[in-house]
């Protein structure tokens, strides 16, 4: 798929999520990129760059006090490994939907412990 074609997917999934969220979202860029970098990899804990759709880097919501003048928190989508575990649009489109919500919850302070315990691990 086109990179143009996945960001696509990635701004649709976003456009999905609710307002409400959307709105509380506070110095967070979303960004795609094609695969992850070994220090993201090493970060996330992750041993294979397949394993790695998402990842939020910054400081959650929950986490920040006597904070200003920093750089934006970051959401990355790894349009690689999202085209190595699905293989048609709509099998992507969903799995962005859920990685953007994953990372997402992150930036409000949601662990992947948590994550699992809701059922969006």
């Amino acid at each position: 798929m086109r990179e143009d074609e996945f960001e696509a997917l990635v701004l649709d999934a976003i456009g999905e999520m609710p307002q409400e969220l959307l709105a509380r979202l506070d110095n967070v860029v979303i960004v795609v990129q094609q695969w992850p970098s070994r220090d993201q990899m090493v970060e996330a804990e992750i041993k294979h760059r397949t394993g790695l759709l998402g990842l939020y880097e910054g400081i959650p919501l929950t986490d920040r006090a006597g904070y200003n003048l920093v750089l934006p928190d970051k959401i990355t989508i790894f349009q690689g490994p999202v085209e190595a575990m699905h293989h048609t649009r709509a099998e992507m489109a969903r799995e962005i939907k859920a990685t953007v919500a994953h990372e997402i919850a992150h930036h409000f302070g949601i662990d992947d412990e948590r994550l699992e315990e809701l059922g969006l691990g």
